[in-house]
């Protein structure tokens, strides 16, 4: 059984940059809502879980890819702050980070293995994407709604929606960490 200390060492450094203790601690308990609700039964089986069914992850993570879609949020959001002569908006890191690293644990539910130990598509999965169950376990553990806008519009449920400035950067994070994927697999990448 996955336990919260599994979950706060995976994301530890992470973790340590949300000032808000609550949010720290929710951050977590989504996490173990969603590894309960999907039936995970330990780490390595979130270590091994692709980060995506819709295309070759090429042997990323689940883990990995929500690491660098955190890391890759936080270092747009800096570097804007690093070379803007003015900040045209405040940018809020634990809602920023939060969302980074909650973005896709809808997937906890979005994900399965079937008898043969494959990854594949669950019921809920096929019922509703990450986004929205992720929305989901985030409410039910009681975080911020800014945080809940991060998780339900960083994909396509979120064109043409009002997002947080936060949300912004994490889907060109995630998007970043995606596309390239699917274009290999097409072969449209260009090298």
């Amino acid at each position: 059984m996955i336990e919260k200390k599994d979950i706060e060492e995976v994301f530890t450094y992470f973790l340590s940059m949300i000032k808000d203790e609550e949010i720290q601690e929710k951050v977590v308990d989504a996490w173990l809502l969603g590894c309960k609700k999907g039936g995970w039964q330990n780490m390595n089986e979130l270590r091994q879980m692709p980060f995506s069914l819709l295309t070759d992850c090429k042997g990323i993570s689940f883990i990995k890819h929500t690491l660098a879609v955190t890391e890759g949020a936080f270092q747009l959001a800096k570097s804007q702050e690093k070379h803007y002569s003015k900040m045209p908006y405040n940018i809020d890191y634990d809602i920023l980070i939060a969302g980074g690293l909650l973005h896709d644990v809808g997937k906890l539910l979005e994900i399965g293995k079937n008898n043969e130990k494959e990854f594949i598509k669950s019921y809920s999965g096929k019922c509703m994407r990450h986004p929205i169950s992720g929305a989901i376990l985030a409410a039910e553990v009681g975080l911020p709604e800014e945080i809940i806008n991060v998780i339900a519009c960083h994909a396509k449920e979120g064109e043409g929606r009002p997002q947080m400035l936060e949300t912004i950067f994490v889907h060109q994070a995630d998007f970043a960490t995606f596309n390239p994927l699917v274009m290999m697999t097409k072969g449209t990448l260009i090298r």
